[in-house]
């Protein structure tokens, strides 16, 4: 195995491998299929040039993204909140974001110390 499988930027490139599966998972019923399919195309490539190193651990991290967005989209939750603007309210239920966050923040902290304790040995 040479360096190339452990390098910073095979970690990114997992990473955006994590961010895509994670989130065809969480918008399944919409854009998910698309995204999931990118998401393959993107995998074959980085496994044909890429042998399989401690970047891969980037899908860790790269799957704490998209959960991360999750909290930030539910950050006035738990409960009903409302919007309003010069014409209009609108009100909708909100999860608690808090579950979201530590998910996502334990996410990415396992893929990057993965990463690192991977590259040391």
């Amino acid at each position: 195995m040479n360096g190339r499988e452990d390098s910073g930027t095979a970690f990114l490139w997992w990473c955006v491998v994590g961010a895509g599966l994670c989130l065809g998972v969480l918008s399944l019923l919409t854009i998910g299929p698309f995204v999931l399919l990118g998401t393959f195309m993107l995998c074959g490539v980085l496994l044909w040039r890429l042998e399989l190193g401690w970047g891969m651990a980037g899908i860790l991290s790269g799957a704490g993204l998209p959960v991360l967005y999750v909290a930030w989209l539910n950050r006035g939750g738990p409960g009903e909140v409302c919007h309003s603007d010069a014409r209009s309210i609108s009100c909708g239920d909100e999860w608690s974001p808090w579950p979201f966050v530590v998910v996502g923040i334990l996410l990415v902290v396992a893929g990057v110390i993965a990463f690192a304790r991977g590259r040391r040995t």
